[in-house]
């Protein structure tokens, strides 16, 4: 098998700021894996919190290349992909290595991923679709803007130095969608009393789950806080892999699998299995990326209590389409492999 990798940045429409950052672009960087003369693809983008750089993805890709390599073709590939024989690899990489060869697989048996996964029809799922900490009266406008393109489902960011401030943002957004079902993600923002102190007040507000309001780095601690919140509380930074979700399943409400942060498909699916009948529901999320690195979580996406695949949404001109979105529900499709094609359908695709 041969690849190739190609990069690209991606911009976003208007720059998203959370509690520790604000985002304006990444880079993202394509693996192509071909074989006799079909190509399958997957993405990996940069990120500060996760430490992947331009430099670090293209190297990490390179060492991946060398052992796809080894093989004659790419099931066999898959294979020791999901066997765990690439365990060591950076999740990020790992998920947009299985992610090609997912593509190139289900090319060459004329099958859409979600169909190699078991599932009888392709997925779709109502996503959440992201406000960043902004003014209340642009919170508002864009959420009566998104009411209207049809999204059910607001997720609102919280973490503001005056939490004061995403009670404000919060009040608007009710406001101007009455109907959505509102999540708050603050990132980490808040000590364990601050948590305490406002989640009632989130409560009061509508809000039906919030995302990692404490610091990562102590899941005992956002366990405690899980047991005697209002709201169900989904792990998120505290919970990056099988193991994580292992000690967390059944003390938190939910789990938030990213393929990029977990290794992949084939880990996503562990994560699911771990904590099927334990209490916790598993959330599928997502960083800023293209419609092809949205596109494996989307055949994932009839499994998932929360569903928060937007990343692609966010940017000002996405290069891939096929998972749809702008209406407020991803769908897989039909067609073979994961189902999304370059907008300008460049040979070899």
């Amino acid at each position: 098998m041969k690849t190739d990798q190609f990069v690209q940045q991606l911009t976003l429409t208007e720059p998203l700021r959370i509690s520790r950052s604000t985002t304006a672009a990444r880079e993202a960087v394509r693996l192509t894996v071909e074989h006799e003369g079909q190509h399958g693809h997957g993405e990996a983008v940069t990120s500060v919190y996760y430490g992947l750089d331009r430099r670090t993805l293209t190297r990490a890709l390179d060492t991946e290349s060398r052992w796809l390599a080894r093989f004659a073709e790419p099931e066999s590939a898959l294979a020791a992909v999901r066997d765990g024989e690439r365990r060591e690899t950076a999740p990020a990489v790992l998920a947009a290595v299985e992610s090609a060869l997912l593509d190139l697989v289900g090319r060459r048996a004329g099958l859409p991923v979600h169909a190699m996964l078991g599932a009888a029809a392709p997925p779709s799922a109502a996503t959440a679709r992201t406000i960043g900490i902004t003014t209340p009266g642009r919170a508002e406008a864009q959420a009566a803007r998104l009411a209207g393109d049809g999204f059910s489902v607001l997720k609102i960011k919280a973490g503001a130095p005056d939490p004061a401030e995403d009670l404000e943002r919060v009040r608007a957004v009710r406001a101007a969608a009455p109907g959505a079902r509102l999540l708050l993600d603050p990132n980490g923002a808040w000590t364990a009393r601050t948590a305490e102190r406002l989640l009632p007040l989130f409560a009061a507000l509508g809000v039906e789950a919030v995302e990692q309001p404490l610091e990562p780095g102590d899941p005992e601690a956002l366990a405690r806080l899980a047991r005697r919140s209002p709201l169900p509380v989904i792990a998120d930074e505290d919970a990056a892999g099988a193991e994580d979700a292992r000690r967390l399943a059944g003390r938190v409400q939910g789990i938030n699998v990213k393929l990029a942060k977990c290794g992949g498909v084939s880990a996503a699916l562990r994560i699911a299995e771990l904590i099927a009948d334990t209490g916790t529901d598993l959330m599928l999320g997502c960083l800023t990326a293209s419609s092809l690195g949205i596109a494996p979580a989307v055949h994932l996406a009839d499994r998932a209590r929360w569903v928060d695949l937007d990343g692609h949404l966010l940017l000002a001109d996405d290069p891939w389409s096929g998972i749809g979105g702008t209406d407020g529900t991803v769908r897989a499709n039909r067609s073979p492999g994961l189902g999304v094609r370059l907008r300008d359908r460049e040979a070899g695709t």
